[in-house]
């Protein structure tokens, strides 16, 4: 098969592969925050949400992480002189990361499955994260490939993961302040007199 079919299958099946974690991990949010609600609703949105992530990780996710690491090794197969660049190898790098990164979806995918809802919403929010900064990186990594240009683009990457963290804790904070003042846990906010 000709390198170009090759690498646009490997680039078909990474998209495929980040879209299945990015909504797989909202799923778990989604099915923590059903697990906390009142019963019918309790029952009735986390087997819903269970069925969803049970199609979305066996017939998307776990095939497309296959299909990546099929078609990434063949590409490299057919031009090994890509492993003579220290930007492939921080590639790779942060490509094993991202599969540790889907081998501990399984595990929360597993937990869920089981009745078990250990992280908060606010830590599977922040784990989501996570996703989109490897995502980032191994992009960058593949469009700019400079060598002078991996130092800074790794201090960008690490300013962006910070940014990003420092969002979804505001976030979760505004999200708390809101569901005070809803509840009336604390009396709303006084206007100009």
């Amino acid at each position: 098969m000709d390198y170009s079919y090759i690498k646009a299958l490997h680039v078909v099946f990474i998209v495929t592969w980040f879209a299945g974690l990015f909504y797989m991990v909202r799923l778990f949010i989604y099915t923590k925050e059903a697990s906390a609600k009142e019963e019918p609703a309790k029952s009735i949105l986390t087997a819903q949400l269970l069925i969803m992530q049970k199609k979305l990780w066996f017939i998307i996710t776990w095939p497309s992480l296959i299909l990546t690491l099929i078609f990434g090794p063949w590409m490299l197969y057919l031009n090994p002189t890509l492993l003579t660049f220290p930007w492939m190898w921080l590639k790779l790098i942060f490509v094993g990361l991202l599969t540790l990164y889907h081998l501990q979806c399984h595990a929360y995918y597993k937990q869920q499955q089981s009745g078990i809802f250990k992280p908060s919403s606010f830590k599977l929010r922040m784990f989501n994260e996570l996703a989109t900064v490897f995502l980032v990186a191994i992009v960058f990594l593949i469009i700019v490939r400079s060598t002078s240009g991996l130092v800074w683009g790794m201090i960008g990457l690490f300013i962006f993961a910070a940014l990003l963290m420092g969002v979804v804790y505001i976030y979760k904070k505004q999200r708390q302040t809101m569901a005070e003042k809803r509840d009336g846990t604390i009396p709303p906010e006084k206007g100009p007199k």
